[in-house]
């Protein structure tokens, strides 16, 4: 995918963030010189985008700095916005470095209907495309088409797909789904795991027994926990967040369904408050409408600013 096309891609997907925000203060800056009382309503602004509390102040004071009692222009805005949110960013912007350990087990998690499925299949297909072998794990078994979703993926991505009879044991899959990736060989492993967020105490079992089968094998097993969230949930990204980082120690994020969400502002709120990892985004269904997170690229979309 050309670099200007994901840029076009994600612009477009933000822009109703930027819309919301910068039409709204704009609005607000059009009529009077800046004072006090619209530095509120610009704050106001920014935490009804889902930029939480801290950076909303944030940024409404750094637009404030030097500029009372004039008028402030569209392109100021925009400029302090970016940097502000560009800073809170950068740190949390890693990539998923997959290390020595054979197979390297990533166990992917998140609500059902995140897109959790799916990225796993993009994922196998970016791996696959960087040299190396991959085998899924289709560890959501209380779900028949979470498991079909899966192989399809598997095919697409030229992945093998470890799969069981819908209601089997999810941590004897995982067990066993490693076992044959060290068998064959293979540099990866990608299991999905169940989402269902209505009764944490089963989801809560279930995914610390995967853990623990997977410890038994390699104590340093799964070495990475990836939390799949939805940009379009907004504020409940971050309980999210909470819940599985409690449940499972996530150690990176990936983002989906960007692409027309007026949200996407959550995942700055969550860099604040949580300072996870942020590996990748998704725009899109295509298969390669998955990026490693870029901070600034991220932060000049939702100011809606140019390439």
């Amino acid at each position: 995918m050309a670099e200007q096309n994901w840029w076009q891609r994600l612009n477009s997907g933000l822009r109703r963030t930027s819309a919301a925000i910068t039409g709204a203060i704009f609005d607000l800056a059009s009529k009077r010189k800046l004072d006090a009382a619209m530095l509120e309503e610009i704050e106001e602004v920014l935490i009804r985008a889902d930029l939480g509390v801290a950076l909303a102040g944030k940024i409404a004071a750094a637009i404030g700095e030097g500029r009372y009692d004039k008028m402030i222009t569209a392109d100021e805005v925009k400029a302090v916005l970016a940097e502000e949110v560009e800073k809170v960013l950068l740190p949390v912007a890693k990539p998923l470095v997959i290390g020595g350990a054979r197979p390297f087990t990533i166990l992917v998690v998140g609500v059902n209907g995140s897109g959790k499925t799916t990225t796993i299949g993009k994922l196998a297909a970016r791996f696959r495309l960087q040299g190396y072998k991959v085998v899924l794990a289709a560890g959501d078994t209380f779900r028949a088409a979470a498991i079909e979703q899966l192989k399809i993926w598997g095919a697409r991505a030229h992945a093998s797909v470890i799969a069981r009879a819908p209601g089997s044991d999810a941590a004897s899959l995982a067990f066993e789904a490693f076992e044959i990736a060290r068998r064959e060989g293979a540099d990866v492993l990608l299991i999905d795991t169940a989402g269902r967020l209505q009764n944490k105490a089963v989801l809560m079992e279930e995914l610390h027994k995967m853990v623990r089968v997977l410890t038994k094998i390699d104590p340093a097993a799964p070495h990475a926990v990836l939390l799949v969230l939805d940009a379009t949930v907004g504020q409940n990204a971050l309980s999210q967040v909470e819940v599985f980082h409690k449940i499972a120690g996530v150690t990176g994020l990936a983002m989906t369904k960007l692409d027309g969400t007026a949200r996407g502002g959550i995942l700055a709120a969550i860099a604040v408050k949580h300072a996870l990892p942020v590996h990748f985004i998704g725009v899109g269904e295509g298969i390669d409408d998955l990026a490693p997170f870029a901070a600034k690229d991220f932060a000049r979309a939702i100011a809606g600013m140019e390439s």
